[in-house]
């Protein structure tokens, strides 16, 4: 009963966090990183990875994007979150190249075996391991590495907020993906027409499953991010959806 009332106070005032434009987390502040890249120009060695969002040109993130460093991975909870960089202090920055933007998608794992001078992605480096198509859209190839300003930005994405549903009749695991807004989910809830809220628990990356049997019964979720907002999806799903389906709200954070 606990839980349902939390869920119930949360679409109370999903109207009031819609309202409000703010964003904890994004802001002008800038930040110190570098960057490098991997993968080749067309980004085959960029696709899958650690946030679980599988064919990055069928999920609509394209080559804008980036593996991040331990230290701004959070285990995975960043996943989802845009940012903006620019290449600075550095011979090899373009000239007039401006600054790019990118959706974070997989994880730049520590190496502790590498020379001490190029553990880019161990702790405590703020580090981001761009496609390369987004690397030299900023920096000289050859570069290779470059220091960089961030900072947080709006994520901007065409269509609703998507969900991916796959697991078998015992088991319910859902990718949601497409967020704007601050784009990183920190919590789901799922409905089905038949049943009551659950919470939904991360498995990995922006992958959540529960256990609650929702076969034949159409589904709603409930999707909040980092910054506060909540959004409610009624009816996402028809009652006779199927695993490996993945279906689209009507509206966007």
């Amino acid at each position: 009963m606990a839980l349902v009332a939390l869920l119930a106070m949360l679409m109370a005032v999903t109207n009031l966090a819609l309202a409000d434009a703010s964003f904890s987390n994004v802001g002008p502040q800038w930040s110190d990183a570098h960057a490098t890249f991997y993968g080749d120009i067309n980004g085959g060695e960029t696709m899958q990875g650690a946030c679980g969002y599988g064919d990055l040109f069928k999920q609509g993130y394209g080559l804008k994007t980036a593996a991040l460093s331990t230290a701004l991975f959070n285990n995975g909870q960043t996943c989802g979150a845009c940012f903006e960089l620019m290449c600075v202090n550095s011979q090899w920055c373009k000239p007039n190249a401006g600054s790019i933007k990118i959706t974070a998608t997989n994880f730049c794992p520590p190496n502790y075996a590498e020379p001490i001078n190029i553990r880019w992605c161990n702790p405590p480096h703020k580090h981001f391991d761009l496609s390369m198509k987004m690397f030299t859209s900023m920096a000289e190839y050859r570069g290779g590495i470059v220091r960089v300003k961030y900072r947080r930005v709006r994520c901007q994405k065409s269509g609703g907020v998507r969900f991916e549903v796959k697991g078998n009749p015992y088991f319910i695991m859902v990718l949601v993906y497409n967020v704007g807004g601050a784009g990183d989910v920190t919590s789901v809830a799922i409905k089905g027409d038949k049943s009551n809220w659950t919470a939904m628990q991360r498995n990995w990356g922006q992958n959540w499953d529960t256990g609650v049997g929702l076969v034949g019964q159409s589904l709603s979720f409930m999707v909040r991010t980092s910054d506060g907002r909540s959004m409610t999806f009624f009816n996402v799903s028809p009652h006779n959806w199927g695993f490996g389906q993945t279906f689209e709200a009507k509206s966007n954070f």
